[in-house]
């Protein structure tokens, strides 16, 4: 062996995933390497290049990895020696999607990935390895330090919870793929393909899968003259068939087709070969998939002109919702990206009104409130904003705060059109009780904070619970330091707070039976928003603010916190955590079958299973009041 693959082989096997590979394999592999020397600000391969048949690792220099998102290009990661990148040829057929330039003069290896998928395909490490990076986005998975040899994807779009959908996102394939039997000749399953359209059919005896062939197989075996076209099926198709379960996500189905080498897989009943065929996947299928990611989503919203295109894209969120709970997706993971979606809906929203109205007279902040402010909004339920604008002259007060309520107004219309209804309590930016300058506001949260209770018709706790959608962060920092100073040693706030928390209606009878409601649209029903939901979401609130927990506005997350913060009590923090999502689940089920908020359960319609589910999600609130009541010192309802 020579000594420049023997270097190479030894640089190698310092860094993941090449460690699980033994010195033989790597110097196998390090024989058909290039080493590359790329000077100063020179271009490995731009967006849009065509992928090349090799992906990349740093042996000495700095390479820019770069997206252009807006016109501005963005700097995604800096690899340094040991580093992966330029994995997208493994992965997809579409053209490389960032750009690749030496900060300071690089030499890199290229390892051909002809050379490399044998290694992958017999060693699960090194699969895993590829399989968490590319679904994760993040960098190394096994050394979340990042002390070098980490793994760039190139599947990048804005931010890793988006491109960790990948990992459940579900595939659109063809329900009802060509079959064919063993015994047919070559010729009729060619002009079956033509006439169908399509560009692989499964081979099937009695319904079960027995093998696949492809237009690849008819180029490679017919057309070079290896068969003759009179040759039956069985001679040319390939066998064993790699199939798959329905609900595979596009992650697993590109690794998939990777470790075996193919370009379709056979879906199943039950995802082997022993089961009725339900569907065939293509690498086309990938491809069209790719263009319902999130960060795909995102990019559309950053383009849409209209509340038509954005109402459009709020559809597509809502099938990927009801897809990802399909496929049992934790409902954590669906909401953090639902968020992220939402969220740059609400900004497209005020960046379309900025448009219409021209540029604001002064600095603002755009807040969402309540579910959204606590990243908790998966279904369209109604709109709660805020707008916050700096201070302004006493002269300049009323044109300044003109503009910001007819940009709510504008706002909050296209959020209607878009489906999110109006707050029927008015609590929206449109209103000029909650579009008002930075200090009125710190008079309001002073008085509610101070004095709760005076005008407690207008305190709301979704006040308590915001995020910025649009503006100056430095705004919704403001407010963030207005109430956590005026928590310290507020028993009165705390007392208000901790008395409302309990005031909601209890779930469960005395009897362990669920309290419905006895009159109205929705009578029989259970009213999971009220009587489940909001104890739990109340509860965290008001721990979180007592122990000055802030940055964290989402329930599951402040209950995640409160148990390490407070270790007693943490069982209890846990249970209401788990507790929050399986209700959560169940009224988004419940709002996707009904398409509406889901907040009418219908008992009836759920299943023993479901129903013993949402009996015991409830258990955990008897142990949350009691510990309101103890550390609040509260005795009875106010």
């Amino acid at each position: 062996m020579n000594t420049i693959a023997e270097h190479i082989a030894d640089f190698l096997k310092k860094y993941p995933p090449f460690d699980n590979l033994s010195f033989q394999e790597l110097s196998e592999i390090a024989t058909s390497i290039r080493v590359v020397n790329l000077e100063k600000h020179k271009t490995l391969f731009q967006i849009n290049d065509v992928l090349h048949d090799s992906f990349y690792v740093v042996a000495s220099g700095v390479i820019n990895l770069s997206i252009i998102a807006d016109a501005e290009e963005t700097l995604l990661n800096k690899c340094v020696a040991g580093d992966i990148f330029g994995l997208r040829p493994f992965f997809a057929k579409n053209n490389y999607m960032m750009t690749a330039k030496a900060r300071e003069e690089s030499i890199i290896y290229a390892i051909p990935i002809a050379t490399f998928r044998p290694f992958v395909a017999n060693n699960s490490e090194v699969l895993d390895f590829l399989l968490h990076s590319f679904a994760t986005n993040t960098s190394n998975p096994n050394d979340m330090e990042n002390i070098g040899g980490k793994l760039i994807s190139d599947n990048v779009y804005y931010s890793n919870q988006q491109s960790e959908m990948q990992y459940f996102q579900l595939l659109s394939y063809n329900i009802s793929p060509l079959k064919v039997a063993i015994t047919s000749m070559v010729q009729e399953v060619a002009q079956q393909m033509t006439d169908s359209m399509t560009n692989g059919a499964i081979v099937s005896k009695d319904n079960y899968p027995i093998g696949i062939i492809t237009n690849t197989d008819m180029c490679s075996k017919i057309a070079t003259g290896r068969f003759p076209i009179t040759t039956t099926i069985d001679r040319i198709m390939s066998s064993p068939v790699v199939t798959v379960v329905e609900n595979i996500s596009l992650a697993e189905a590109q690794l998939l087709m990777l470790k075996n080498n193919v370009t379709h897989l056979c879906v199943t009943k039950d995802g082997s070969d022993k089961s009725d065929i339900k569907g065939i996947i293509s690498e086309h299928d990938l491809i069209v998939a790719q263009a319902n990611n999130p960060g795909v989503l995102i990019k559309e919203i950053k383009r849409s002109q209209s509340p038509k295109d954005l109402k459009s894209i709020r559809d597509r969120l809502t099938n990927l919702i009801q897809k990802s709970i399909h496929k049992n997706v934790s409902i954590s993971n669906i909401s953090n990206i639902a968020s992220e979606i939402n969220l740059a809906i609400i900004k497209r929203s005020v960046e379309l009104s900025i448009l219409d109205l021209g540029s604001p007279p002064a600095r603002f902040a755009w807040l969402s409130i309540g579910s959204q402010g606590r990243k908790e909004q998966l279904l369209l339920t109604d709109q709660d904003s805020i707008l916050i604008f700096e201070d302004v002259t006493a002269d300049k007060y009323r044109d300044v705060k003109d503009y910001f309520l007819k940009l709510g107004k504008r706002t909050t219309a296209i959020l209607e059109k878009v489906g999110y209804e109006f707050c029927p309590n008015g609590h929206m930016a449109s209103n000029m009780l909650w579009c008002k300058s930075l200090t009125d506001w710190t008079k309001q949260y002073n008085n509610w904070m101070n004095t709760p209770g005076e005008n407690s018709n207008e305190i709301s706790s979704i006040f308590f619970d915001f995020e910025i959608a649009f503006g100056e962060q430095k705004i919704e920092e403001a407010i963030e330091n207005i109430i956590f100073n005026n928590v310290k040693n507020n028993a009165l706030f705390f007392d208000f707070l901790g008395n409302d928390a309990l005031r909601k209606n209890a779930p469960l009878s005395f009897f362990k039976k669920f309290i419905v409601e006895e009159v109205g649209t929705n009578k029989d029903k259970f009213d999971i928003k009220t009587r489940a939901l909001m104890p739990l979401i109340d509860g965290a609130r008001l721990f979180s603010l007592s122990y000055n927990l802030r940055g964290v506005n989402n329930t599951f997350m402040r209950f995640k916190q409160l148990a390490i913060i407070d270790p007693r009590n943490a069982e209890i923090y846990l249970n209401c955590s788990e507790a929050f999502l399986t209700l959560s689940k169940i009224r988004t089920l419940e709002g996707l079958k009904n398409d509406n908020s889901g907040q009418f359960v219908n008992l009836q319609e759920l299943s023993k299973v479901d129903k013993e589910n949402l009996k015991n999600a409830l258990a955990p609130m008897r142990e949350l009041e009691e510990l309101i009541k103890n550390k609040f010192q509260l005795t009875q309802f106010s």
